[in-house]
């Protein structure tokens, strides 16, 4: 989220060196020929709808949240979920044979798990300065040549694409929080999915990280002629470079 900031703040103060604001926008949002978009409709009325929605109903949430919420229980949910997470980004840094990389998460792992209280201590990065390596499949599907497909806008969630869609299907199968609401709340429709329950428990995991940070939105979308191509161009950027990584 912090990386996604930086890229666009970076982006807006580069205009300064430029010749002019207009080959500057013209760069920025002339729509390469190769650009395949055939959600462009679809996106752009879903980027309204979660911009309306972020605005008016997460980010006053979210701030309700934190006011009620003291900020040491919300830093310990964060590490717990981020420690319970480990399966994601262990079996990713392996696939893309990021073998030295997902020791580190293992060892991480064992210490939060061990000394950090089950993971609601961060002692891998606070103590002992050990970084987290956050990979997806996604990512993944990436690594070994995927390409990105076309661009989808998630309803509440934001930008996305093709790949990363499956990818994120892929991430719940492996995700710890997925089974809890698999094994522990009761499920009378006949989806094997869960969907409702796993949107549940994600809602509120979402929730807490926003409380760190509610007006963090404002400072993406601020400096945004045209907010669809600013969040989709952004998105895209962020993602290579994360494949990259």
């Amino acid at each position: 989220m912090k990386k996604i900031i930086v890229l666009i703040l970076i982006s807006v103060f580069s205009f300064a060196s430029e010749p002019s604001f207009h080959d500057e926008f013209e760069a920025e949002f002339k729509k390469p020929k190769d650009d395949f978009d055939p959600l462009s409709g679809y996106n752009r009325a879903m980027t309204h709808f979660n911009d309306g929605f972020f605005t008016y109903v997460v980010k006053p949430t979210a701030k309700g949240y934190k006011y009620v919420v003291p900020e040491v229980a919300r830093n310990g949910i964060s590490n717990f979920v981020t420690n319970l997470l480990f399966p994601v980004r262990f079996v990713n840094n392996v696939l893309q044979l990021k073998f030295d990389r997902a020791g580190k998460e293992l060892g991480r792992f064992l210490i939060n798990t061990i000394w950090g209280f089950g993971g609601f201590m961060d002692q891998a990065t606070h103590t002992l300065g050990m970084e987290i390596y956050k990979e997806d499949f996604g990512q993944t599907l990436g690594y070994w040549g995927v390409g990105e497909g076309f661009h989808i806008v998630l309803p509440f969630f934001g930008p996305s694409n093709l790949r990363d869609v499956f990818g994120l299907a892929g991430d719940l199968s492996l995700s710890p929080t997925s089974q809890v609401a698999h094994n522990t709340i009761p499920y009378k429709t006949g989806d094997q999915f869960h969907w409702r329950e796993d949107l549940t428990i994600n809602s509120i995991l979402l929730l807490n990280e926003l409380s760190k940070n509610p007006d963090f939105y404002e400072i993406i979308k601020k400096d945004a002629i045209d907010l669809y191509p600013y969040l989709k161009h952004a998105y895209t950027q962020k993602r290579n470079q994360e494949i990259k990584e």
